[in-house]
């Protein structure tokens, strides 16, 4: 019997190889049978095993960090130079585009800033603060008493920090804002009297100082205006050439250039750094009661009994006249450059635009009326103020209320926002620079003379704290 080696050798199949083949023929008709089979019971599973098939068949992936691994490893010593550098340039960019957009933001803000204090040289600048003022408390007013009879004028110096009260005592006061005390006195002096140190033989009518702070003037009743260092109250200068009391004084701003007026009828232009008279402006038809000026080389006056308000051009020695009172004119005062607010004795508190001949608005009996029925007549306005490049106003009277008042827009309106309780004649008003504060200066009489007196009230200097009422929060906060 031949060996299967022997049959290979021939070309016969041997038949343990043969029945190999056929059971390797059967298995793989087998195979696709049920593939055929499982294909038509669902293509889920078909699905599944292919999925696991082919992730059976393809490699691992990579997680990204070994990837940038790779990469890194297969860079280069020069690629990765350059993708430093890359980086280091995109971060230098990023901070100048922080750098310009700070800068940027910056030249804004002084920008700002820049137009305000044009817009305010220019007396353009309105700010709205007279909503934003609380109603002051009576328990919040500081009372300072130093003087013996009635307050007729006072000034705030440019910090805020002492304010300068005179009287019909003749004597003038420096009192701190901080502590309420008295910081200088500077006496009543006796007319005639040898050896005496430098003050005022009567009442001191107005005072003025300059926006430096280092120059204080005062003008009296005996036609003289004396200079005083502000900071130690040493006397410095006196001026004379009035012929009548000197009823207003008023520094321009930025300068030490002096304008005073009379009730001689005159307006006088003084500098005081050089201790020198420049000249003399005439118009008014009857004493002339108070005065005011700001940057501008001109300045207001207020001309009491001819019902007229003058501004008068300093360099063309020229002078607008306007009227809208029906009673004498007693008090001034500049809003801005081109607005001024002021108060007579017919009761009326009148706003005006530089550019009108004629109030913008006027506000009759402002603090009501007095006397009997049939009778009535209106509380005389005896001071006003505002504070500079705002909408605020306050007059006083002696009705026993300080009034506050806010100018509507294009100060064609005047509306009363709050009444603060002072007993006596509020002869003078000042706000501090930064409106934290009024202060106003209290009586038993008006400060040119002695038509009522009101036995009941103080000679004092009265610092009224205006507080501004709280933001509202933010939306969302």
């Amino acid at each position: 019997m031949p060996t299967p080696a022997a049959a290979r050798k021939r070309g016969k199949p041997a038949p343990r190889a043969g029945a190999g083949a056929a059971a390797s023929k059967r298995r793989r008709k087998a195979d696709s049978a049920g593939d055929r089979g499982k294909s038509k019971g669902g293509g889920k599973m078909n699905e599944e095993i292919s999925s696991d098939s082919e992730s059976e068949s393809l490699p691992p992936r990579r997680t990204e960090e070994e990837e940038e691994e790779a990469e890194e490893l297969e860079e280069t010593a020069q690629e990765k130079k350059l993708r430093l550098a890359k980086l280091y340039l995109e971060q230098l960019r990023q901070q100048e585009e922080e750098k310009a957009e700070a800068r940027e933001f910056e030249e804004d803000q002084v920008a700002g800033r820049l137009k305000e204090d044009v817009l305010e040289q220019r007396g353009r600048l309105q700010k709205s603060v007279a909503k934003e003022i609380q109603a002051p408390a009576p328990s919040d007013i500081r009372v300072l008493r130093g003087h013996q009879l009635s307050i007729t004028c006072l000034v705030i110096t440019p910090d805020d920090s002492a304010i300068f009260s005179a009287a019909k005592d003749c004597s003038i006061i420096k009192w701190s804002v901080e502590t309420g005390r008295k910081l200088h006195v500077i006496p009543r002096v006796r007319k005639g009297a040898e050896g005496q140190p430098p003050g005022h033989s009567s009442h001191v009518l107005c005072m003025a100082i300059s926006s430096d702070g280092k120059y204080l003037a005062s003008g009296d009743r005996s036609k003289l205006i004396l200079i005083w260092e502000a900071e130690t109250c040493r006397h410095l200068y006196t001026f004379t050439g009035h012929r009548d009391a000197v009823s207003g004084l008023a520094f321009r701003r930025g300068t030490h250039q002096l304008y005073s007026t009379s009730h001689d009828r005159s307006v006088k232009v003084w500098n005081v750094a050089e201790n020198s008279y420049v000249e003399t402006l005439f118009g008014h038809q009857d004493a002339v009661a108070a005065l005011d000026a700001l940057s501008r080389e001109c300045c207001v006056t207020a001309g009491g009994r001819d019902g007229t308000v003058r501004v008068w051009k300093i360099p063309e020695e020229s002078q607008l006249v306007f009227y809208g009172h029906q009673g004498s004119i007693d008090c001034i005062h500049l809003i801005n450059e081109e607005h001024m607010v002021s108060g007579a004795d017919d009761g009326s508190v009148a706003l005006w635009g530089l550019s009108k001949k004629r109030p913008l608005v006027v506000h009759r009996d402002a603090h009501g009326l007095q006397g009997e029925p049939g009778l009535e007549q209106p509380f005389w306005v005896s001071s006003v103020a505002a504070l500079l490049n705002t909408d605020l106003v306050a007059t006083g009277s002696h009705n026993s209320r300080l009034r506050l008042w806010q100018c509507g827009e294009g100060f064609r309106r005047l509306d009363l926002l709050h009444e603060v309780p002072l007993v006596g004649f509020i002869n003078s008003l000042k706000f501090s620079s930064t409106g934290d504060f009024l202060v106003a200066g209290v009586g038993q009489e008006h400060r040119l003379g002695r038509w009522w007196r009101i036995k009941e009230a103080r000679n004092s200097v009265c610092i009224i704290p205006l507080r501004r009422a709280p933001e509202p929060p933010a939306a969302g906060s």
